[in-house]
Order: C-alpha cells, then structure tokens, then sequence
C-alpha cells in the first residue's frame, strides 16, 4: 500500500516501470530514491526538491502512531510500533542511501570519519578507567579500550563503575593530556581524510530536517499538560513507541565525523525550523499539538503565569529593576511558591517569602533567567522535551553522542543553559529525582569539565548569574523561620532540613555543576569580580546558616530522633563547602589578593545581617546548639588564605572588637556543646546529637567544619582582651563555680556528675586552641604529616583507610590529591609496610602501615589524636600505643602523660595568640586548680592536672617578650583582682605568694568554723586587707566589665545606652542567697604548690631537689628536648627548671621553698588525707598487679586450650600428640578397655551396649578426589574464548566412564563390587576428637533446638557445634565398645601357613552376622549405629549413591559403604601428600575416626551376605576345575572378570566382611592374596602398553627362565606367561593401525618396566598400610620416596624377613601365591581372552588402569586480576545469553554461572547453588567477578571467604570500589586451596549464613 502510494505521489516524471503491489515495495523504494537523488543532483533542484518533500509528507505523517487511527486503520495494533512508522523509517533509510543499500552507505560515510576524539557515550554501571596523571580535569574518563591501548604503567589510575553515565574523552585535549590518548585518537587524523562527496550526504540535508520534525512533533502530540503531575506511565508509553526512531537517531551518530556535521546543520539551523514550524497551518492534529507545545513551554520560566498577564510580554526597560518587573512587590498570594502548578508551601511563610525574595532577585542582571523560554531550533525544542519527559535514556544518548562535533557542542551548552532553569523546575517535580540527577550530570559533566568551553558559555550566557539564580530559587521553596537566638522575633530564614529537597539531595546536580564550573580559573575569576554574584551567593550560603538547629531535652526523653542531621551536614560540604574550596583554591598568590577582600567584606556583611536578623547582642541563648555556620567558615577559610598564600596583613581584614566578640560566640558555643555532649549532658535527645558531634570532627567534614571554627576563635582570641576571653571560655564550659578555693561550691548550671567532664573538655579546648598550627603557621607538607602521624598513632591502618581519614582538601585541584606524590613520601617517611598475614584463626589480615618508632619517640602529638578522634576510645587506644612502645624501648617504665610538644612557630599575624597565657584570669584559674588538687577537691581529674602543667609549660616556653625580665611592680593602677597577682607574665606571677583569699562558700562549708578564730584575732581584716588578701574573683562579672569597656570605647556617641543586660536567669553564679565569705589562709605561690604537687605525685617529702645545685650548667644551657617521655613527676621538673632558667628571683626563691619544705630529719608525718590517698593508690597498684597476673594465667590457659582444640587441618607431624585420651597406647601388653571423657557430663567411662560413647563427627560429600587429574601441567582459569576445561580427564570421569563400560557388558551386581564410587560426592567424615555420651548429645540438641539465638547452623538438620571446641558437627560416630587395640591377638607371631589363614578368612567371611553383639536384639548401640548409617547415606545426593541398573537393590547400599571407607582412606593419603614417606603417626592423629567408622560400616556390610558362588575370595584362591562352566549362558551377563576388578576396593570387601575386631594375622593374609592379583593386573597393564616387539622378545626371556627354582617370583616369566595367555584372545589385534598413530613406542629396559610395576602396586599398599595403622595402631616408617614401595611392603609383611637387601629390590619378590603361580594366571586370563573375542578394544581399556593420580588443585589463575575481569564481567550467560548482573566463576571447573541469576533457576535453585551440588556434591567455590571476592558454599550455607586478590599495598578491594591494580596473593590462595582439600571451610571460616537457594 505505501509503495503504491509513494508512486503515486511521484507521479509522471517517474521513469516508466511495472507498477502493481506484485513488485517488492523495497525494490520500488530503492528505486524511487535513486531517481529522486538523480533529481536532486540537477543544478535546478526545485522539482526534485518538491517532489521529495511531498513524499516525505506522506510518508512521516505524525498524526499516525499516537492519534490512534488513520483512514479507519489501527495503527500500532497491540501498542507495539506500527507497521506505519516501520515503514517510514525504511523510507527513510532508502532516501538516505539514495537507492542503494543502507549498509553499504553506511560503510561509504564512515569511510570520511575526522574525529579524533572517541566520545563513547555509556550509561550506569559501565566499567571505565580514570588516570589521575593523566587528567587536566578532574572527571576525565576512557572507556576501556582506550585505556587499555593507551600507556598508563605506573600512573595513578584507576577503575570505576560510572554511577551516572559517562563519556570518553580520549583524544579531548582539553580535558586530559595527548600523552594519555590512545593508539587510535593519537593521529590528528582530520588532515588526511579526503574530502567528503557532495553527493553522498545530499538525501541526508534533506530527508533529515523533515525526520527530526516528525519526531518532535510525536513527543508534543503525546504530551498532555496534566492537572496532575503526568503519569510517568503515559510519558513512557510515548518513549517507547519513538524507541524505533530515537535509535534510527543514534545509529546515524555512530556513523562518524561527517553524518554528524549534516545532523549539526539540520539541529541548529533556525531557518529550517521555522520554515517547518510555521507551515502547521493544515492539519487540525498538527494544530493542536502545536497548542500542547505552547501549554508546555508556559510554566517554563521562574515567573508565574499571573505576572506575566499583567506585564505583557515585553521586556522590562532597563531602568527597572528586574524586581518590579517580576512582581514579586505585588502580593499575588502566590508568593509561597514558584509556579502556578505547585501547590506547595502556602502556609505561613508569605510574609517571609516576601522579604527574602526581595532581597534575592535583585541580584539578577538579566531579565532572560526569568523568561519563558523561546526555540529557535531543532535543537533548543529537543533539549526541552527531552527534559520535560525527565531526560529518557535514549535521548540523552544521542544528545551526547553527538558531542565529538565541536559546532554541535557549543550550540548545545548554550541551549543546556538556556533552559538550566526549566530544567531545575522539571527536576524538583520529578517523582524519579535520582535517576533524573545521574542523567543530568551525564549530560553537565560533559559540557562544564571543558575550560574553554566553559569560560565561552559564561562570557556570552551568563552561566554563572543564572546558576547562582536557579540554586537561590531552588532552596527557596523550603525556607522556614530560624529559630535560633530569639524565637520570636527572629527574621532569618534558613533551609528546612527535612524537606525532600534536602533529604533525597536533589540540588546535588546543580551544586556539582556549579562546583565543576568553579574550578575553572577563569570562570572562578569572574564570580570573585562580580560584587552582585557574590552579595547574592553569601545570601544563598546564609540559608544555611543556623540550619538544624538541636535543642537540648531537659526533662523526658524525645519521642522521634529526627535524621535529618544527615542532610544537613550533606547540604553544608556540597552547596556551600565544596564551592568555598573551588574558591579558595584559585586564591593562591599576592595577585589575587582583591578576591579574598571582595569575599571576606561580603561575608561580613552577610554576618552582620545575621546577627541582626537573629536578634543577637552578646549572650548565646541557653540549651541550643548548630553545628552549621557556612558564612563563619567562609570568612574564616579566606582569612586563612589571605594570610598564608596572599601576604595580606590580617588586621586590614577583621572587623571591630564588638564584631570580633559576636563572631566568637557560636564557633565557641559548638566546642562548649562537643564537651556537653561527650560529658551525657544531651543523653535526652537520642543517638542523633552523638551522630552530630562525630561528624562535625569526621574526616570528610573536619576541614570544612571544625578546624575553620578553631581557626577563627584563635583569630578573635588574638586579637580580643585576653581575660574576657579566658573568662567567656569557662561560662561557655560551665565551670566558673568549680573554680573556687573552697572545698564546697554551689553550682546553678551543671549537675555534680558533669563538672569533671566539662572541666576537662574546657582545658583541652584551651590547650587544642593555644597549640593547634593548622592555620597558623604549618605547610601543606607538615600538615599533611601531622594528620598522617596522628591516624597512625591510634591505630594500625591499611593504605585506603589512611587516605580516606585523612583530610583532603575536596577541591581536586588543590594539590593534595589521594595517591599525589607528597602522600606517598610523607608515608614511607612516618610509617613501616607489615605485609599482609594469614592467621591460622582464618582472619585475614590486610596489609597495614604502623608509625616507625622514632614518630613514638618524636612526632606523637596528643592534641592532635583529640582534635581528630571520632570515638572517644581512639585516644585512650592511642596512648596505650605510646605506653607499650616506651615500655618495649626501655624509654620509660610507668604510665607515661601525654608528652609535651614543641610546636611550629606562630605566623607573626597570629602572635597575639600567646596573650592568652600571660593573663591574670587565666593564672587565677591555675592556680586555683594546682591548690584544688593538692587538697585534694572532688571532682578534678589527673587528666585535669595534666592539662594544667601544659598550659603553664606553654606559658614559659611562649614568655611574653615586651615584659622586661626582672620588673619589681607594675606601673599603673590595678584595675582588678585586687590584690591576687601584680602583672600579667607568668614568669613572674609564678613567684608570687597570695596568703589569703576571700571567698564565698555555702554555709555548711567546713572552711567557716575553722576560720571563726582568724577573724576575732587581733589585728582585724582591716590589716588582713592590705596583706594581700585576694578578692573574691568572679570571672563572670570580669568579663562583664571587659565587654562594657569594649562597647563603650566602640561606640562614640556618649549617651548611647548600654545594652540591656539578658534577664536574670543569666545572673552570674554565686549570686544565690545562701553563700556566704570566709577567708582561706592560703600562703602559697604557683612554684611552691608545685612542689608540694611533686611531693604528693612522688609520694615522699622532700623528693623535689633542684638540679642546678648540684650542676649549674643545667641552667646555662638547658638542653630541653624537643620532645619528652615522662609522667606527672617528671613534668613537674621540667616546669621548674623552665622557670628557674627563665628568671633568677623563681630560681632563688624555688631554692627558698626547697630548704623550707624539708627540716633537716623530721620523722616523715603522713597527714591523714595523704595517708588515705597513699593507701589507696597502693590498693590500687596490688589490684591492679593482681589484675596483670590473673590475666596472663587466663592467656596462657587459653593459649594451650586453643593449641590442643583448634590445631589447623595439617599439625606438623612431629608434634606430640600423647594428650588424648583416645590415643592409641601401644606400649601397654594388657587389654585395657578404652575410657572416653564425655565433654558434655565430664564423665569418663567406657562406651557400653546400653549407653554408648560417640565421637563428635562431621559428615560432607565430597568431590575433591573426583578432582584429581593425571596430568601434571597444572589447569588454568581461561581467560579467552579458546581457552576451555574439559572435565574427562578428571579422576571422576575415568572412573565413570570405567564403570558404565562394565556395567555394559557384565553382571550388573558383580560390576558393583568390582569397583569404588565416591569419587565424586564420597563421604568424608572428620572429627574434632572429642567424645559425648549419645544420651546427653540428645538433650544437648534439645537444648539447641529451642534457643532462640540466631545460630550460623540448623539445627533441625542435625547440625551442632562441639560443645567443648565450638568445631562444627552434624553427627555422633558410636564408639565401639571394648578394647582400643586388640593388642594381645597380633603380637604373639603367627605360626599358621599361609593356606590355613585362607581357609580362616573363608570361613570367617561366610558366617553371618557373628558379632558379639547380635542385631536381633535391639541396644541403644545397635540403633545409633544405625542412625549414623542413615546419615552417612542422607549426606550425599541419591545420584551419587544409586549407580546399579535396578534402582534400590542390596549391591548399591554394599558398595555404598564400602567406598565409604575408601574415601577416607584415600582424602587421608591426600592430606598426607599424596604419599607415606613422612610416615610417623596419623597425622590426623586423634583426629582419626576410621576406627569407629569402619566398626558402623562393617556392622551393615554384615547383613548382606555375598553369594558365596560369588565371593571374590574364591577366585583368588582356588582353582577351578572346568573353566567353560565359569562363563556362564550366552544369554545372561558374564562376571566380572577378576582381573578388571579394583584390589582396593576387593581389600576393603574383604575386611569388612570380617567380623570385628579383625585378627592382624588375618588382614596379612588378605594382603597377601591381593597382591598376586595386583601383580598380575600390573602386568597384563605391561604387556598392552608394549608394541608387538616388546611383547615377543618379553615372551622369549620369560620362557628361558620358566624352570629356574624361583620362577613364581621372577617378572620375566610371570610376565612371559601373561603375555602368551592373553594373545590367545584378540586383545593385541588390531592394532596395527593404529599403531603408527599413537605415541612413538617407549624404550622399555628392566629397570623402568620394574618402575612401572611398582608404580602400579603402590598406591594399593599405601591404602592397605593406612588400614593397617588406623586398625591395629602401628606407626607408619617415615622413607625416602624411592624406597617407598620396599618399605610399605615389608611394613604390610609381604616381604620374607629374611630378604637380604643387597640385591637391587625387586618387587615380585614380594609375591606369595597362594596356589600354583601358573594355573591361577591362566584361569584368570582365560576369563579375558573370551571376553576380548567379541570386544578386543573395550577389553584393553579396562585393563589399562590410570593409578598414578597428581594431587588436587583448584585452577591456576593469572598474576593480574584485570585479566579475569575484563573477559570475564562482559561475557555472556550461557542459559540466557544475557550478561549476568554478578558474574561468578568456580574456581574448581571453571564454569561461568551467574549468581543469584533469575535467569539461569531451575525447580527453585539459583545456578551458583545448583553448581555446587554437580561439581562439588554440596561444595562450590566461586570468585565474584565484580566484587573480586570468593564465596564459599556448603550445603545450605555460605560464607564470604576474602579475596585472594590484593592491590600495592596488600589490601583486598572488595566490590572493586577502589578499582586499583590487583594482584594474586599466592599465600592466601595455598590456603584457600588447603581448606579445601582438607575439608575445613566449616571449621576456619566463621560467618556463615543461610542462601535459601539464592545464590
């Protein structure tokens, strides 16, 4: 129908052509666009050009798909694209092609490529790389291939999975550097490209324009401007039915360079936009989607439809200011929102809005922002609908993908930001916010990291007003009113922390633009110019300040702990943080010193109209704190720099004093609430406050949060009075009342319980401010140091944990980037690599650093730890570090004090820091507190004391230098303190004495009866007075006075009012009633209380004598370390010593004191209180000795406990094992019965019939064996398609393969006893040793069942762990009652002949159930017996159990259990490595339960009797008479013969058919048996693997020797006679053929024809040695390995004791046959030769056994984990062919399965799940590709093992985040490997959880 409408529509000028639907409509497009290109290539174009527009008309109809109908046609039946739109694209793709194929076209265009640049557009979740080194921009990324072709060894790169999508920027020069481009963007290929042909692109111009149209008109038509929101539904319906076309779109884009610069052309050109626009006039549907598009673009612009109606459209003229044109003065009632659609925020907030809004839109320079938008191209109409349908996918990719054309990616940014606006709007409606963020900053990131381009767009489009405007109106919609300070009257409005805006971060896009803009220096210097961008951005940072504010709960505790605290610390890094240091960092040098002032004079600006909003005069209110204050950090973050890098004098900078002490208040309000909140004070509002205060000091926040507050009180300390600085510190803390000389004191603001706590904190603040350099004075290096020395300090780190607790400067470009050269180097310098370690417990350690011990010795600073510790508990964690390094260098015994540190000098602009210490308050409070602790107050701390000597160290060490040393009196009046200290330097106020002090104490006090007599004495106060009485000193009322003096020196006006004071809950403290004054005779000065301190400390009289009486040099030049180790005492010396160097009155007068203090021998008095102080610490030093003792006897005890219980899989063989109590005694001669302890009741006894003893046992199926291969060339992981592992060369297939060729062609029964199973799913059962009676298991089980603990096992399915060693179990092996060892039975020698112990073993074996204890009656044994059965049988799947053809007959169970046995036997051997050489005991030794298990097995073997016709052991010892009966009818199956059947698996038949315990001579005498077939077996193996010639020269020698006397044991013949058997069947036919084809023939000699045998025999005699040792108890010879076979065969008795060893051995010495060599050979052969008639080829297989197994490994994998990720995280899922989610790998078979795939389930089980059952009957070990981490499961649970994988510095990277280079840890491996083999992934690993199938 089309093709015949087009045709129509071609019409006469069409060449002449058969019409008729009959032709192919493809074939008459091709041709239509062939004549209508020809058309166009005319020179007069026009028909052409009409005919193809009214072809296009026809075809690209927009009214089809989306109105439902057309000419009464469904369109789209069943919703899914029409045929229509189908068959327009393929018009399209013609007209394109211009009549040839699309194909080829499309290999013509991409022939003309240009670009350079890659430009590979991705989505979430694809794996890209980041090279630092590389990078100009910090969001530069490649795509792999690019990276992987380019040259990045040795840069700082990494991997990431792209979060929002991304682009690659290879061969952009803007954003990376040429050296990183890859291989193919390195050619600036633009030069050699030829010229693109006009022709080719010509249909493009054309058909293009009309397409794109087409395509906007869909997305209007679908468009309904809803009432509601639109239902993402209908918007997604519209997206898919324009899939077809958008991906037309993109495949165009793909096509390179050339398509892409016509699609620029049709996007931008405005002509052809409005051509195509205006012509709508026809169509009623196009009129009407054209309405919808301008319902659309009405709510587009930040105004709101009403204004617009009452201004016109016009634009504003310039005179008015942009305010009044946006009517926001007029109050439309709408004021609370932003658009007429938005029903939001209409409550209260009118008012408020209106305020703020004035202030804000201001700013704007242009009216545009505001507008509603205009289109003026393809391009601009595009952008908007892609954002009004919230960005889909598809279009952002195309959008993107078109990027590499630089015209297109200008004009593209300018639209981006032309509609930044609509696109805010869109985003703060959207339902889908995340996904919309990603896609956004998918698109932003591209456009603003280019320089350049980001620099052109804010020069022409005023990037950056408009995005200052459209954050300030983005936050606006969730003001609300501030109520910090005054509720009521407060004007400032901060953000609401609760709000969706705020919560789900949905301003992160704009603010990332903003901050990606930002970086761009040139950018950065247009906004620090612009004075209305920054009025307008510190209007926008002051929404934040004050934000969540916390009040504290006074009474109950609140109900809802709100989190918003979250988003509040997030929006203050990212919205105000982050911006500020993309600032800052462009403020580095003297030329940039006009942006700091710009900064800083609006941000005071902006402070004070804070402070004025908020109602604010000089006290903070009471119970309130914010940790928010953006507009303090930015002001003190610029000061910071402008001081540091600009060489700015600070004082040009500050503000007045009254400013200084505004600013100083909140900053010191959050350190007073840290301490609050530490001391439990905010217990009442929940976990959240805590959370807050973490934070606030977290790693990420600390440079942005805490460290510019501490920087800003150091600023104002320096330069405010000192003592109101001192003094507001301490009514900030709280502690003014604690600071009294009397005993007693009355506190109105705290609780008893806090004022230690809160004294401390006030103290260590003190102390962190006066020492703390970050800002005043360090270099970026010696920071960067100091922060690294203090992590390191509290604890031992790993490489990423290091870099991310340290404080980075967010801003990418400020030099200190993680990995950046200084880190490096400042890390080797302070720290020490200790490798990563694997403890044997199965925790995995990482690689850590750990400081060096000179960084202890010199570096470790304790202020420092405080500043940077989140949990409390890292500083007390750090000075225990400190104390065991003094302890272990010998540097200092005892409890050592925080040492005391020298620091970096002060910046000069900061000297008047040190103020501070030289002030009378704070010398008063030092000395109040020395006195306190000497009298021993409540509530003062050694932490306090500590605090006190640094501040007195740090005022010498910083002694004010305008004092003149020596002053006698200061000039001047006092004006204060009366008469407590002359000056204010501490050198000299040290000296001086105060005798009495008045203070007010309650009543009760004791102070006030003892001074009753003082006060009547003589001389009245009058005299006391002028004796230096110092006053009662209330530091509240001083600093009152300080604040008064300073606002009336700054306010000019005389009569100004002074301030009103806070109302009198505020009244200073000490005001109370029931105070009264006393007078303290004190007499004491600063040096002389700290002498008696260290007499106190010391614990004698009279300890302090000073140094330089007996050495003067000590004070000539004191060398006083920089650093120093010591505790109270020694700190108490250095201070003296510091004074007595600083000044010579303190040295004479210390002198003085000294003689004083200590008569000449006085009987030393203890006053009482020291008496109690001293006894107490003695207690306390016996407690705590007695404390050390008890817990190193405790160690010890655990120590051995763990050695004996948890000893890892393989303990060293010599290790003495003679503690157990199931140890096999070999020395006793009497029987003595076996005494198991039951670990459960303690009781020791025997296991009896009625109430036995079982061993704790774990039973698993195992496929380990199965993995064994014969190769030795070790498996490797494939990493490529041609790399694949094939399962059949695995132990498990041979022996499959082996049994169902038998089951072929013989008895199905014989076939099950000729051969083992569980190689694959065998059950292994292993134990732990210890022993439970099976009653009190039961109960234990009980009581398991009912505990409600959540346990890591099931109970239900019998799972425990051992209740004494924790080890998990899931069953109880009965112990068999009676003696250990029948010892007496084999050490008497056997006299009997061989011949009699047959006819023994026969008789033995055939009478039925000869046990002592008989089944009939059922014991408790006899049933436990039997459960353990049970499970032994329900541990594997029934698949690995049922292999005969009849399903559940007897021969199954039989075989059953005796592979049980092998397996053990044979996982034994491999844990032993494979062979017996080692020897010495099990080294399994008590762990060994085969004993008991082969007790359990041979009980059940019993109850089936084997046919005696058909025992084995006739075979093997009688001759039969007529051969020709043996082979039985034709028509049923023959037996297997004998010599194809398995002699291990005939030992274990025959033994456990054996009653127990078994008789030593017994087991010889099978042995013996069994070897002679074995031999022969070996031989007949020989004799197929010689060719022709081998054979007949072999047949000769042996026919030489047939009559020598020994010939039964000489090879030659034996093997002659094999040989001349076995050719009497076809079995060495046919192989002529072959022959040549196989491997060139070996070269047998003698001696490696007897190595072949040997190797054949041996691993038979290993198995029967281990039977051996495990049943009789006899210890394995250790041997070389090449006499293994010589001294297993003499330890199995098989060798004749007399055999003389100077021959060289051969091993058919060992041979004893028990009847005549020859007959017995040939009946066995005779039973092959007729079976090889008919299947000569099976029957050379079957005798060719593979024995020599290597041991096994899991697959070899490949140094770097790049390998395995790149091949494998992109393959494809075989089930599904999809690419899985969680790719895995098993690292047993390598098969790839998809974890926890839907995909890939079958009946209820995910693939890893169902994989783990086939490969490893219940145990799978997988890597995860994507997390680089190994999963181990077993049975019904898993666990996550670690990775044995680690990066350069020994760290795992889980989940890939870091995504640096990783590398195999052989050793972690060895072990994964080792846990496997050993069967101990349930013991080792620890957290195990239940995968209901799901993985």
């Amino acid at each position: 129908m089309a093709a015949a409408a087009a045709a129509a529509a071609v019409g006469g000028s069409q060449p002449p052509q058969p019409e008729g639907p009959a032709q192919g409509p493809t074939l008459d497009k091709a041709a239509t666009a062939a004549h209508l290109k020809a058309a166009l290539s005319r020179p007069d174009n026009r028909a052409g050009a009409e005919e193809l527009q009214a072809l296009l008309e026809r075809v690209l109809n927009a009214e089809r798909p989306l109105a439902g109908a057309a000419g009464g046609e469904e369109a789209a039946g069943g919703g899914g694209p029409g045929e229509a739109e189908e068959d327009a694209l393929e018009w399209c793709k013609c007209l394109l092609a211009g009549g040839g194929g699309y194909d080829e076209f499309c290999a013509a265009v991409r022939a003309y490529d240009p670009a350079a640049l890659c430009g590979l557009v991705w989505t979430a979740n694809f794996v890209a790389y980041r090279c630092r080194t590389c990078g100009i921009s910090p969001c530069m990324s490649l795509c792999a291939e690019c990276f992987h072709q380019g040259d990045h060894t040795g840069h700082d790169f990494n991997m990431f999975r792209s979060q929002a999508g991304g682009a690659c920027d290879c061969g952009d020069s803007n954003v990376m550097r040429e050296s990183g481009f890859c291989r193919r963007h390195q050619i600036k290929s633009s030069s050699n490209i030829p010229c693109v042909p006009k022709d080719l692109l010509m249909m493009s111009e054309f058909v293009l324009p009309r397409f794109i149209f087409c395509l906007i008109q869909y997305l209007r038509e679908g468009y309904n401007e809803p009432a509601d929101v639109p239902s993402e539904k209908d918007l997604n319906k519209v997206l898919q039915l324009l899939e077809p076309q958008i991906s037309f779109l993109e495949d165009l884009t793909k096509m390179g360079g050339a398509m892409r610069s016509v699609l620029t052309q049709v996007l931008t050109n405005q002509q052809n936009y409005k051509d195509l626009t205006a012509g709508l006039g026809e169509s009623a549907c196009a009129k009407k989607s054209h309405e919808k598009y301008l319902i659309a673009l009405k709510s587009s612009g930040l105004t709101y439809p009403e204004d617009k109606l009452v201004y016109g459209m016009q634009e504003p003229s310039a005179g008015t200011s942009t305010l009044a044109a946006q009517g926001f003065a007029g109050a439309t009632g709408t004021l609370g929102q932003i658009d007429s659609s938005d029903e939001e925020d209409q409550d209260g907030s009118q008012g408020l809005g209106k305020r703020k809004r004035v202030k804000l839109s201001s700013g704007t320079k242009d009216q545009s922002i505001m507008d509603v938008l205009k289109h003026k191209s393809f391009l601009e109409e595009l952008l908007f609908w892609t954002v009004k349908y919230e960005f889909p996918q598809k279009m952002v990719t195309f959008l993107l993908n078109m990027l590499p054309d630089q015209e297109y990616k200008v004009a593209f940014t300018k639209t981006f930001v032309q509609h930044y606006a609509f696109i805010m709007k869109t985003l703060k409606k959207s339902h889908e916010s995340d996904t919309m963020s990603n896609r956004i900053v998918h698109i932003s990131v591209q456009l603003f990291s280019n320089e350049e381009l980001a620099r052109q767009v804010t020069e022409e489009c005023q990037l950056l007003d408009i995005m200052v405007t459209v954050l300030l109106y983005m936050m606006e919609s969730c003001l609300i009113k501030s109520e910090l300070q005054d509720e009521e009257n407060s004007l400032h409005v901060v953000v609401n922390c609760g709000e969706a805006l705020l919560k789900n971060n949905t301003y992160w896009p704009l603010v990332s633009d903003f901050i990606n803009i930002l970086s761009h220096q040139s950018v950065a210097k247009r906004f620090l110019e612009d004075h209305g961008l920054l009025v307008t951005w510190m209007n926008f940072v002051s929404f934040f300040q004050g934000m969540n504010l916390n009040k504290r709960e006074l009474n109950e505790h609140v109900e809802f702990e709100s989190q918003t605290y979250y988003a509040a610390f997030a929006a203050e890094l990212e919205a105000c943080a982050q911006p500020m240091w993309g600032l800052l960092s462009h403020c580095k040098v003297r030329e940039t010193q006009e942006y700091t002032r710009n900064v800083v004079r609006y941000c005071l600006e902006a402070l004070q109209d804070w402070f004025d909003a908020i109602n604010f005069v000089d006290e903070p209110a009471p119970n309130q704190v914010t940790f928010h204050l953006p507009l303090h950090r930015y002001y003190a973050m610029f000061l910071s720099k402008a001081v540091k890098c600009q060489e700015l004098d600070l004082d040009s900078l500050l503000p007045d004093q009254e400013m200084l002490m505004k600013l100083m208040i909140h900053p010191l309000q959050i350190q007073a609430s840290l301490a609050e909140i530490h001391s439990n004070m905010w217990v009442r509002n929940g976990l959240q406050i805590k959370g807050q205060a973490m934070t606030y000091v977290q790693s990420h926040f600390c440079n942005s949060m805490i460290d510019p507050d501490i920087y800003l009180l150091q600023v104002c300390a320096s330069r405010l009075d000192p003592d109101y600085f001192i003094s507001s510190v301490f009514e900030r803390f709280k502690v003014v009342d604690l600071l009294t000389m009397a005993s007693q004191h009355h506190n109105l603001v705290l609780d008893v319980e806090h004022e230690r706590p809160m004294l401390e904190g006030a103290l260590t603040f003190l102390v962190i401010l006066l020492s703390l350099r970050l800002h005043l004075g360090m270099s970026d290096d010696e920071i960067l140091r100091a922060e690294m020395v203090a992590q390191l300090c509290m604890n031992d780190r790993t490489h990423s944990s290091l870099l991310d607790l340290i404080p980075e400067n967010p801003n990418p470009k400020s030099g200190i980037i993680p990995g950046s050269y200084s880190f490096e180097s400042v890390l080797s310098a302070v720290a020490d690599f200790k490798a990563p370690v694997f403890e044997p417990g199965g925790s995995m350690q990482q690689g850590m650093y750990t400081p060096k011990a000179e960084i202890w010795d010199q570096e470790f600073d304790p202020v420092m730890v405080i500043l940077r510790t989140v949990y409390r508990r890292d500083v007390q964690s750090a000075m225990d570090r400190y104390t065991a390094f003094l302890k272990q260098s010998g540097k200092f015994p005892g409890n050592p004090w925080p040492p005391y540190k020298k620091r970096t000098s002060l910046h000069p602009s900061y000297k008047g820091l040190m103020r501070l210490l030289h002030c009378k308050t704070l010398h008063i409070v030092l000395f109040t507190l020395l006195y306190k602790i000497l009298m021993d107050h409540q509530n003062l701390s050694e932490h306090v004391l500590c605090m006190v000597l640094y501040l007195i160290e740090l005022g010498l060490e910083n002694s004010a230098e305008d004092d003149s040393e020596e002053e006698v009196s200061m000039g001047g009046p006092e004006r204060c303190h009366d008469s407590w200290f002359p000056g204010s330097n501490l050198v000299s106020n040290m000296r001086h004495f105060i005798n009495y002090v008045r203070v007010r104490v309650p009543e009760t006090a004791p102070e006030l009866k003892r001074d009753s007599l003082a006060s009547t004495s003589s001389d009245g106060l009058g005299s006391l007075q002028n004796s230096g009485t110092a006053q009662v000193f209330s530091l509240v009322a001083e600093r009152r006075k300080k604040f008064q003096e300073i606002i009336n020196r700054s306010n000019s006006e005389a009569n100004q009012v002074v301030r009103p004071k806070i109302p009198s809950k505020w009244s200073a403290p000490g005001s109370s009633p029931q105070l009264t004054t006393a007078i303290l005779e004190i007499k004491e000065s600063i040096l002389s209380l700290l002498i008696k301190l260290h007499h106190k400390l010391s614990g004698k009289q009279n300890s302090y004598y000073p140094p330089w009486l007996d050495d003067i040099e000590v004070l000539i030049q004191p060398e006083i370390p920089k650093y120093n180790h010591g505790d109270g005492i020694t700190a108490v010396e250095r201070i003296l010593l510091k004074a007595a160097v600083q000044s010579r009155m303190n040295k004479r007068i210390i002198e003085e004191i000294c003689r004083k203090v200590t008569p000449p021998v006085p009987p030393k008095k203890v006053t009482a209180a020291e008496k109690k102080t001293l006894d107490k610490e003695e207690r306390r030093q016996k407690a705590r000795e007695r404390q050390q003792k008890l817990l190193a006897e405790f160690a010890s005890r655990q120590k051995s406990f763990m050695e004996t219980a948890m000893d890892v899989a393989f303990p060293p063989p010599d290790s003495p094992e003679n503690d157990i109590p199931m140890e096999i005694t070999t020395a006793e001669p009497q029987v003595s019965e076996a005494v198991y302890d039951c670990v459960i009741c303690g009781q020791s006894g025997p296991s009896s019939e009625d109430r036995p003893t079982g061993l704790v046992v774990l039973l698993q199926a195992s496929s380990v064996l199965g993995q064994c291969r014969d190769n030795v060339e070790p498996k490797k992981l494939p990493i490529t398609e041609e790399e694949q592992i094939y399962p059949w060369d695995t132990c498990a297939a041979v022996h499959d393969v082996r049994l169902s060729l038998l089951q072929r062609y013989f008895k199905d029964s014989s076939c099950l006893l000729a051969v083992s199973i569980g190689w694959e799913g065998g059950v292994y059962v292993q134990t732990c040793g210890h022993t439970l009676h099976i009653d009190c298991h039961k109960s234990y089980m009980e009581s398991l069942r009912n505990d409600q603990v959540l346990q890591g096992f099931s109970v239900d399915k019998g799972e425990f762990t051992c209740p004494l060693c924790r080890q998990f179990a899931n069953s109880v092996l009965p112990c068999y009652p009676g003696s250990n060892v029948e010892n007496n039975l084999w050490q008497r020698p056997c006299n009997k002949s061989t011949q009699d112990l047959i006819k023994e073993v026969e008789e033995l074996q055939g009478r039925p159930g000869a046990f002592p204890v008989s089944i009939s009656s059922e014991t408790n044994l006899s049933k436990e017996m039997e459960s353990v059965m049970k499970d032994i049988k329900n541990t594997t799947q029934k698949k690995y159990r049922d292999y005969s053809k009849t399903p559940g007959s007897p021969d199954n169970d039989f075989l059953f259990m005796y592979s049980v046995a092998r397996t053990n036997l044979e996982l034994e051997l491999i844990h032993r490595g494979g062979s017996l050489c080692s020897g010495g005991a099990s080294t399994a030794g008590k762990r060994s339960c085969l004993n008991q298990l082969f007790h359990v097995l041979a009980l059940h073997m019993r109850l089936y009797t084997i046919d005696s016709e058909y025992n084995p052991w006739k075979k093997l010892t009688q001759l039969v008479e007529d051969m020709n009966s043996q082979m039985g009818n034709e028509d049923q199956q023959p037996e297997v013969p004998i010599l194809y059947h398995d002699v291990t698996s005939l030992l274990l038949i025959q033994i456990l058919m054996m009653p127990q315990p078994l008789r030593k001579e017994h087991f010889s005498c099978i042995v013996k048996v069994l070897f002679t077939l074995l031999y022969t077996q070996a031989l007949a193996a020989l004799s197929v693997k010689g060719t022709e010639e081998d054979r007949s020269a072999w047949k000769h020698v042996g026919a030489l020797k047939k009559n020598t006397c020994d010939a039964e044991k000489s090879y030659e013949v034996l093997l002659s006679l094999v040989i001349s058997e076995l050719s009497k069947g076809k079995l060495y036919y046919e192989e002529g053929a072959q022959e040549c084809a196989m491997v060139t023939p070996i070269a047998w000699s003698p001696e490696s024809m007897e190595r072949y045998i040997q190797d054949f025999c041996l691993p038979f005699l290993r198995i029967s040695s281990l039977l051996q040792h495990h049943l009789f108890g006899e210890d394995l010879p250790s041997c070389q390995e090449e006499e293994e076979f010589s001294v297993l065969a003499s330890c199995l008795g098989l060798l004749p004791t007399f055999y003389q060893t100077d021959h060289p051995f051969i091993s058919a010495s060992c041979l004893d046959w028990p009847v005549a060599a020859f007959d017995i050979i040939t009946q066995w052969c005779f039973e092959i030769t007729s079976f090889t008639e008919r299947h000569a080829e099976q029957g050379k297989a079957l005798l060719i056994q593979e024995s020599r197994w290597k041991l096994p490994h899991l697959l070899q994998l490949p140094e770097n984990y790049n390998t395995i990720f790149q091949y494998y995280h992109r393959k494809t899922c075989s089930v599904c062919t999809k690419v899985p989610k969680d790719p895995a790998v098993c690292l047993v078979c390598g098969t790839f399965v998809c974890l926890k795939g839907l995909c890939c389930k079958q009946q209820s089980y995910c693939e890893c799940v169902l994989h783990s059952q086939n490969c490893g009957a219940g145990t799978g070990i997988f890597l995860l590709i994507n997390a680089s981490v190994i999963i181990i499961i077993r049975g019904h649970r898993f666990c996550l093992w670690g990775s044995v994988y680690l990066d350069a510095h020994g760290e795992e990277d889980r989940d890939l985040r870091r995504g640096k280079p990783l590398y195999i840890c052989e050793e972690r491996y060895r072990v994964l490997e080792q846990q496997w083999v050993s069967h101990t992934f349930d013991h080792i690993n620890k957290r195990w959880g239940p995968h209901y199938n799901g993985l």
